[in-house]
């Protein structure tokens, strides 16, 4: 049985929509942040960054999202590419998730709906750095049902987690049609429907 300590994030939605699109049987243990959970000596001997989600499997401890979903992917041979070539273009996109669209976004939430008080500068900065990656996104996907090339993989999956935090701001998808379309086909997936029913009862801002 896979352990996974879980808070419903961005990075936390992932990791329970892999696991429901493979089908495996996992454990949810909540660890709520809102409380400073993540900083209890117990969680932080699993995760020294004292962030959510940390998956145990047997002697095997792992945080960090994306090298969770990794994990995952090649432990059950899916949804990362069947040839060298397509496991790179998996984790081109992957790491830009890591690197862009995550960090950016979060920022770009953090000071249009959260920040005590209105930083003009941030705001400009972070809206402007996603709705760039959010063009790059648009384009990749241009004669594309997914961003990899012709699967769904882990990509689509990492990448679905953080612009499903925009899906507040009205009309933020507009310019992006193509982007806007990858989402409804992901968002209507029963996998991902399930993945972030886990825990949506207490879901708190990222």
């Amino acid at each position: 049985m896979i352990d996974l300590y879980y808070w419903p994030t961005p990075n936390g939605w992932k990791v329970t929509i892999l696991l429901e699109e493979l089908g495996l049987d996992y454990r949810v243990i909540p660890v709520n942040i809102m409380k400073g959970e993540q900083f209890a000596p117990e969680f932080v001997a699993l995760n020294p960054n004292s962030k959510t989600p940390v998956l145990v499997d047997s002697d095997i401890t792992l945080f960090e999202s994306d090298a969770i979903m990794l994990y995952l992917a090649e432990k059950t041979g899916r949804f990362f590419g069947k040839t060298t070539r397509s496991k790179y273009e998996v984790l081109q996109w992957l790491m830009f998730q890591m690197s862009g669209v995550g960090p950016f976004f979060d920022q770009a939430n953090h000071f249009t709906r959260y920040a005590s008080e209105e930083v003009p500068y941030a705001i400009e900065r972070y809206t402007n750095e996603a709705s760039r990656l959010l063009c790059v996104m648009d384009k990749r996907l241009d004669g594309r049902n997914w961003v990899s090339g012709g699967d769904y993989t882990i990509a689509d999956i990492a990448l679905f987690g953080w612009v499903q935090g925009l899906v507040k701001e009205g009309g933020f998808f507009s310019p992006y049609a193509e982007v806007a379309d990858w989402f409804v086909r992901l968002a209507a997936r029963p996998a991902v429907k399930r993945g972030l029913g886990v825990l949506a009862e207490v879901h708190t801002p990222s």
